[in-house]
């Protein structure tokens, strides 16, 4: 057994937007790890709930942007379990659309659902951790949005900028019991890139403009949110851990005569 399993076996898990996606690998990982893991969402077709029995993860249906629905949610979960020591706050996202086309009502919901959302989970979780002989961990999933242009999801970028100084500020409020931290993922290679890449050459194009030569796996931020909530992160709180693989090549490596 390693360290990592070691520190999850037994624990609670909430992942929000976890039947899907990063979510649903990251509840996977947690889950084949020992945890009881909660996912929530919006709405569970079949062919979800099949995939949901099959990795051993129960479902609460909830919209994250209504907070006395989220109340309702650790509710259940506090009377089901007895705790919650782990919460994974994943949900979110944008789709494409140009700031200057998009309506003052698009923006306000990208805000609601990437940053206000996340910090009422945040709010219901540390009510149940603070109450916990050995606290809890909160983590964000960010994005590099935050820490760099973001056309055409302008609004989005924002959010997950407003998310990096919110983890700093709910660390210093909610500790020593709670640990609050960020996971900010770069490119990441999905079942959908192909929307935002175009096919295998277009993704493979872009993957070379990363300096590690690949785009991260949901693998690879299941296994930074596992370092996060284990004990041998014990010490991490208020930061934000970046899996952008090196980052971006610098533009004018490539604009320049050699």
């Amino acid at each position: 057994m390693n360290t990592t399993q070691a520190d999850i076996i037994g624990k609670v898990v909430l992942v929000t937007g976890g039947t899907r996606g990063i979510g649903l690998v990251i509840a996977a990982s947690y889950a084949l790890q020992g945890a009881q893991v909660v996912v929530c969402g919006r709405n569970l077709s079949d062919e979800q709930a099949v995939i949901l029995k099959e990795k051993k993860l129960d479902f609460y249906a909830v919209d994250v942007r209504d907070a006395d629905a989220l109340v309702a949610m650790f509710d259940f979960i506090d009377k089901k379990y007895g705790k919650l020591d782990i919460v994974i706050n994943n949900a979110g996202g944008s789709p494409y659309a140009l700031a200057a086309d998009a309506s003052p009502r698009f923006h306000e919901g990208i805000i609601k659902l990437n940053l206000l959302a996340p910090l009422h989970v945040a709010q219901q979780a540390n009510r149940l951790m603070q109450r916990n002989t050995h606290g809890g961990v909160i983590i964000f999933i960010g994005s590099i949005s935050a820490l760099r242009p973001s056309p055409g999801t302008a609004a989005y970028g924002a959010a997950k900028a407003g998310i990096l100084k919110l983890v700093e500020s709910l660390a210093v409020e909610w500790a020593p019991k709670v640990r609050v931290v960020t996971v900010s993922p770069g490119l990441v290679k999905t079942e959908q890139s192909h929307l935002h890449y175009g096919d295998e050459k277009g993704i493979a194009a872009v993957s070379a403009t990363i300096p590690l030569g690949r785009m991260a796996t949901p693998e690879d931020v299941a296994d930074a949110c596992m370092f996060a909530s284990s004990e041998g992160a014990s010490y991490i709180s208020g930061s934000n851990i970046l899996l952008h693989g090196g980052g971006e090549k610098p533009a004018f490596l490539g604009a320049a005569n050699n």
